[in-house]
């Protein structure tokens, strides 16, 4: 049986739930079920290594009394068991205090239909036809050059997802999805040492990936590519961060400006709204219902209706990212952001990843970064990284062991481009991303 199809069952289980948490006295309540099947099969050096099958299920059951809340999980759907598990619900939410930002969200806020955004698209492999399609991936990545001495192995992962929400204001939504991936991990030697490194797809639909043949060449390519590193030299200098690593940086700017940060008074963008925070010609623009992607949903964690909306407007923040709770410890409106943010795209004038490169002229091209180094209250930025060293705008060798620091708020005032290499495997979709003046300790 497809996850699909257990739609109607669990929607009824939802509102059997509602039924009795109001049996047992409940003011309001919300449900959300989860079940996921998936199978993960990987090789390493041409043999199976393993192959995973999950399955799992959930249902979490959160009661409001007046404003005191508890919650409870479980994984049973008997009657027995969710009678239980309301009466736990029901008796945690005895012993917390009265909270006046507890509560379901207006029922206003709710979606008013749910379509169809096409994220449902299972893949029929089987474990035979995993191993195959990873080992090639193996297989033509170790061929990429006589150095690649060891793998880390190839996998191919397919999930299939279905999400039930409901709520005692009566509004109940689900959806369903996939998310299928292949990867590749390889190590390569030569008389200076070892280095690893990787490449991966991921998608929706099957379809979509990237060929097999072409992820292993990819990590073929990258890892040996990093042989030999050098340090780099110490100064300031500016410092281009690859696509995974830019969405990181506007990650941190995002976390910022997150209720959770805002009310608890850890963030270094306090009280930031109309502040320019980035360059006037960069905005971050959230858009929920693209279909077929990765990022994509109608309604959030706590069933509020998503919709497309700038964080940052031309540079300036336009809005925080806040959950029901948070939004009322501000003294503020939800944006439908309860469980993060969906399909977030940076908006602006792209520039060729070799022009931005030229654009750079000397500096260094991070690919990878090390370690936490991130103050979220002071916006402080030091961290570990590896990449190139770029001169005259070209690659000149492989860097390791050095150090890119500063602090966030100067770093995205000093945005000067990004590329057009946009990497859409994640809810942030970055490009290349290039900041002038950033503090490189390598060699002394």
């Amino acid at each position: 049986m497809e996850i699909i199809e257990q739609e109607p069952e669990l929607t009824r289980l939802v509102h059997a739930i509602l039924d009795e948490a109001k049996n047992q006295g409940a003011d309001q309540a919300e449900v959300s079920v989860s079940v996921d099947t998936g199978l993960a099969v990987s090789v390493r050096k041409g043999e199976l290594e393993q192959v995973e099958f999950n399955q799992d299920k959930g249902f979490g059951i959160t009661l409001y009394f007046g404003q005191c809340k508890g919650s409870a999980s479980t994984s049973d759907s008997s009657e027995r068991a969710i009678s239980d598990t309301v009466a736990a619900a029901r008796n945690i939410a005895r012993f917390t205090e009265d909270d006046p930002c507890n509560g379901l969200a207006d029922a206003s806020l709710s979606p008013d239909r749910l379509r169809d955004l096409k994220l449902f698209h299972p893949w029929t492999i089987d474990p035979d036809g995993a191993a195959e399609l990873a080992l090639t991936c193996e297989a033509a990545g170790l061929q990429v050059d006589k150095r690649l001495s060891n793998s880390d192995g190839a996998q191919v992962t397919t999930q299939q997802s279905l999400r039930v929400y409901g709520n005692s204001h009566g509004f109940v939504g689900a959806y369903s999805g996939t998310r299928h991936g292949l990867s590749c991990v390889l190590i390569a030697e030569d008389k200076n040492g070892m280095q690893r490194d990787y490449w991966y797809t991921v998608a929706r639909n099957a379809r979509d990936l990237e060929d097999a043949v072409a992820v292993g060449q990819q990590a073929g390519q990258r890892t040996v590519e990093r042989l030999s590193p050098r340090t780099a030299p110490t100064g300031t200098y500016p410092v281009m961060f690859a696509p995974p690593l830019a969405a990181g940086l506007i990650g941190h700017l995002i976390g910022a400006i997150s209720g959770g940060a805002l009310y608890r008074k850890a963030s270094f963008l306090l009280d930031s709204l109309g502040e320019q925070v980035l360059p006037e010609w960069l905005s971050l623009v959230e858009k929920p219902h693209l279909e077929g992607s990765l990022g994509s949903a109608q309604f959030d964690s706590d069933g509020v209706a998503t919709r497309e909306k700038a964080f940052v407007e031309a540079g300036k923040i336009a809005s925080y990212v806040l959950s029901t709770y948070s939004a009322r410890k501000l003294n503020m409106e939800t944006t439908g952001n309860a469980g993060g943010i969906y399909n977030l795209d940076l908006v602006g004038p792209a520039t060729p990843y070799i022009d931005l490169l030229g654009q750079m002229d000397t500096g260094l091209l991070v690919t990878e970064l090390m370690g936490q180094g991130v103050n979220s209250v002071t916006g402080d930025y030091s961290r570990g990284a590896a990449g190139f060293w770029v001169e005259n705008g070209k690659i000149s060798y492989p860097v390791a062991e050095v150090t890119v620091a500063g602090n966030l708020r100067n770093m995205y005032q000093q945005l000067a481009g990004m590329g057009d290499d946009v990497d859409y495997r994640g809810n942030i979709r970055a490009p290349s991303m290039l900041i002038d003046g950033l503090t490189v300790a390598g060699q002394s």
